[in-house]
């Protein structure tokens, strides 16, 4: 059997290598006289599968997507083609989670804002936002959710609509799919009209797709003068992004708010799992197995911990402000990809362990962190 898989994709052999040989490809130029021999193809969101890359794979059995998103690949046409699909939902939904807690307090810290008390808006309560909420629900902050079709669907308790929820909000984040068109489309979600409206000094945050929100126009309302605080890690025409809308972010990344080593690699073993089924065979291979040791797996919390030190706690995984230097240093000798390509190593709140004093216990839990209570 022969695996074709993006060069980014983490375990790959690791996985797959017992059904077969894994050969890699650069996800933004594979051909289809690449795929034309593969049994399997393992992709990313930056491959678009369509019939004109499969056209000529005549061996093609499955196609998985390690990712949430499945905008790039036409279903409709694997389908008909009988070739088994599967993508990972909620594979990177904890680290894009702990993206935004991450900016929330890097921005806390940088423009000397509490967050106790503030509301925010999650824009999609789908995994990433639903995950998001989760983590939120001690921290003090008022949370808004807004999803119109998990409303609709009677999925969610709470909702309001978009334009009300801006209007309340002092933060936003999105979290929704790029749908291009029809009564719930999220392609520039974010326009002009609605980023004119928003309230002075409030925080953008995204971390969904670059689509979500008008680049151009965001742009445009910041050279005329209007206080907002930006957080992009995802932007329009990805790889060829507009760079000079970075000059007016707070911190900026190059689409890797997903990117913790569990976090991909949980999309791969999601992926394994899928052709298991799809072939009827038992997954023997798990994880755990395969991730190394994190440099920092424990630390104390002694009586003068404050609410201001959660903030500490989460950069001491997980600092955004790392990635927004390597981006604004590197991005115009190295491009875009480059730096994805190469994104340092990153792990999760739930591999640091933390003897807390009961207080702060629950809070700490909420967040990922693995807890044990000091009662002394």
């Amino acid at each position: 059997m022969k695996i074709l898989a993006d060069q980014n994709m983490p375990l790959v052999e690791e996985f797959f290598s017992s059904f077969g040989e894994v050969t890699r490809f650069d996800g933004r130029a594979v051909s289809a006289e690449q795929v034309q021999t593969a049994d399997v193809l393992l992709t990313r969101s930056i491959t678009q599968v369509n019939q004109q890359l499969l056209e000529t794979a005549n061996k093609l059995k499955f196609v998985g997507t390690a990712t949430i998103g499945v905008d790039h690949i036409d279903q409709a046409y694997l389908a008909k083609r009988e070739i088994a699909f599967s993508s990972a939902p909620g594979c990177n939904a904890i680290a894009v989670a702990e993206y935004v807690i991450s900016a929330l307090y890097a921005y806390s810290q940088d423009r000397d804002v509490e967050l106790r008390g503030k509301k925010l808006a999650i824009v999609g309560v789908g995994n990433i936002g639903a995950c998001l909420q989760q983590k939120l629900a001690h921290s003090g902050i008022e949370l808004i959710l807004c999803d119109p079709v998990r409303a609709e669907r009677g999925e969610l308790n709470e909702h309001v609509d978009i334009d009300t929820a801006l209007a309340q909000a002092d933060f936003v984040t999105f979290h929704v799919p790029l749908v291009k068109s029809g009564a719930h489309q999220t392609k520039h979600l974010l326009n002009k009209e609605r980023i004119t409206k928003l309230k002075r000094g409030m925080l953008v945050i995204n971390a969904s797709r670059g689509d979500v929100i008008d680049n151009q126009a965001l742009l445009e309302v910041k050279r005329a003068g209007q206080a907002l605080e930006l957080i992009l890690d995802v932007w329009e025409n990805e790889p060829n992004i507009l760079t000079e809308l970075m000059a007016h972010c707070l911190y900026t990344s190059v689409h890797i708010a997903g990117h913790t080593l569990e976090g991909k690699a949980r999309g791969t073993q999601m992926l394994y799992q899928a052709l298991c089924k799809t072939l009827g065979v038992a997954p023997t291979k798990q994880l755990s197995a395969f991730l190394p040791v994190p440099a920092v797996s424990q630390c104390q919390l002694n009586e003068t911990f404050t609410e201001r030190d959660y903030g500490r706690i989460v950069h001491m995984i997980y600092d955004i402000r790392r990635d927004n230097g390597l981006m604004r240093a590197n991005i115009e000798s190295q491009g875009f990809d480059v730096l994805r390509k190469q994104y340092p190593p990153r792990r999760e709140f739930s591999t640091l362990n933390i003897l807390s004093q009961p207080a702060h216990t629950q809070q700490l839990q909420q967040l990922g962190f693995q807890v044990e209570m000091n009662e002394e």
